[in-house]
């Protein structure tokens, strides 16, 4: 999603009240690393989903301006140290050509195992299948919710399932103590099957499935001029709904930049990581990053 116009006041300050401020926070998950990610194409930024493999290596990541690439992730030990990243591709709507303004506003991400992938989009809300980066999109139906959801706060979140359900949720809910709508798309329809509990202002940004079944939901909150504050919330997924909530990430503002896409996979120690990738706005104050935290089990 894009902050511009409110991150754009005290700028300067967020950034010295930041320095500082990053520290281990006291929750479930640990922290392991982070990694500042540099890239040469002009429009590279604004990083808001992320996918990577079962073993951590290789990526997938869209931006919010329509964008995609792939790239590996190089680690010694835990620590990430190295990003090495291809092309910046453009993705395409369903005539194969560049969509309009408007249009390319993507943000949630799911891949299948065959390399397929999924983006959702919360200007003009829809999702679409996409067989390669340069392949035309195949737009899904749409759910009747859709239309009249609120305009850059839509479909934020993305994530499909072992069975291959995909699962996705607006930013807003509609009101402070409204839970999130979730839909579900199986059988070539959508419904809404369930709803995410609201808890404080945090926002829904990101969603993934981990190796062992269950949804890790990835939120924020800006806390004016001290920056961002990260959350990430696991549900078992149940017949009847999300069950056995646990708050495994809460960070203080200022730990970390816009954290807006999440990857959940299982290291060779057999733990789970959590890998996050930082939406930057396109601002010489933000910072696009990797962060990466490990569940212990």
């Amino acid at each position: 999603m894009r902050w511009r116009s409110v991150l754009a006041i005290g700028a300067g300050a967020a950034l010295i009240l930041s320095l500082g401020l990053r520290a281990d926070p006291t929750d479930r998950a640990r922290f392991l690393s982070s990694k500042r990610w540099a890239h040469n194409h002009d429009k590279f930024g604004g990083m808001s989903g992320l996918e990577l493999s079962d073993d951590g290596a290789r990526f997938i990541a869209i931006s919010d301006h329509g964008k995609v690439i792939h790239g590996e992730v190089i680690r010694e030990g835990d620590q990430i140290t190295q990003i090495a990243a291809g092309k910046l591709r453009t993705l395409r709507g369903a005539d194969g050509k560049r969509p309009p303004r408007y249009h390319n506003d993507s943000e949630g991400l799911a891949q299948t195992p065959n390399g397929d992938f999924y983006v959702s989009y919360e200007a003009v809300h829809r999702v679409t299948h996409h067989t390669a980066p340069d392949a035309p999109a195949q737009t899904l139906p749409t759910h009747p919710d859709f239309a009249g959801m609120q305009n850059n706060s839509s479909l934020e979140a993305l994530a499909i399932g072992p069975d291959g359900t995909l699962y996705t949720l607006p930013e807003r809910s509609g009101g402070t103590t409204v839970p999130f709508p979730v839909y579900r798309f199986r059988n070539g329809a959508w419904d809404k099957p369930f709803s995410v509990p609201r808890r404080g202002p945090f926002l829904p940004v990101g969603m993934d499935f981990g190796p062992d079944g269950k949804i890790y939901l990835l939120e924020r909150h800006l806390s004016g001029i001290l920056g961002f504050s990260s959350r990430v919330r696991r549900f078992d997924l149940t017949a009847t709904g999300l069950e056995g909530e646990v708050t495994l990430l809460e960070t203080g503002p200022g730990v970390h930049d816009n954290l807006e896409g999440i990857s959940v996979w299982r290291g060779k120690d057999g733990q789970i990581r959590l890998t996050m990738v930082s939406d930057d706005n396109f601002q010489i104050f933000q910072v696009t990053e990797l962060v990466e935290y490990l569940v212990p089990e």
